[in-house]
């Protein structure tokens, strides 16, 4: 269970079983002194747990089993843009994939791999292309409805009515439940 508050109060912290679940707790700086042990718990205050005296952005003390004394420790704010950098500085010496994660990079599911086969690249912006190019590639079995949410970027409402629309049309089907396909000339289906 996780709980958060800005103004804890005895009915906010929980009491009896509630209360009882919360093993871990982390006390970021309080305003008033009491806080500290509605928060961390009864005599933490006393026994040197100063939550009211943190002085900078982050820091915060933390309460688990196994602590009898305060610990302190820092959060800090990572942006995206922090990660992409920090990403892109061990890129290079990154360490190779193992035998595993290497085969499930190359055998993506269908939705998730370019439209190579068909001419279209992966970055096209018609939806509706991605749609076609994904229903016209589709094995035999299909593509699922969420392939091609992810193919296309859109929303499971978007491409349920495409679909419609197209199987109206005649241009696809519905294979089974959630399984669609292009109606190809070549395909046996009618």
């Amino acid at each position: 269970m996780i709980a958060a508050t800005q103004r804890p109060t005895q009915k906010v912290m929980g009491q009896g079983a509630v209360r009882s679940q919360m093993d871990i707790r982390a006390c970021c700086r309080v305003r008033e002194r009491r806080d500290v042990d509605l928060i961390l718990g009864q005599g933490m205050l006393s026994a040197g747990w100063h939550a009211h005296t943190l002085n900078a952005p982050g820091k915060f003390l933390i309460s688990a089993p196994g602590h009898d004394i305060p610990r302190r420790a820092r959060a800090y704010l990572l942006t995206d843009e922090t990660v992409a950098a920090t990403a892109g500085r061990y890129a290079a010496t990154r360490p190779a994939l193992d035998e595993i994660s290497q085969r499930a990079l190359t055998d993506r599911p269908l939705a998730d791999a370019s439209f190579e086969a068909t001419g279209e690249s992966a970055g096209d912006d018609d939806p509706g292309a991605i749609l076609w190019a994904a229903l016209s590639i589709a094995p035999e079995e299909g593509i699922p409805v969420a392939g091609l949410v992810a193919a296309t970027g859109m929303s499971h409402r978007w491409v349920n009515y495409r679909l419609r629309a197209l199987a109206d049309s005649g241009q696809a089907i519905q294979l089974k439940r959630g399984m669609w396909r292009a109606i190809t000339p070549e395909s046996d289906i009618p």
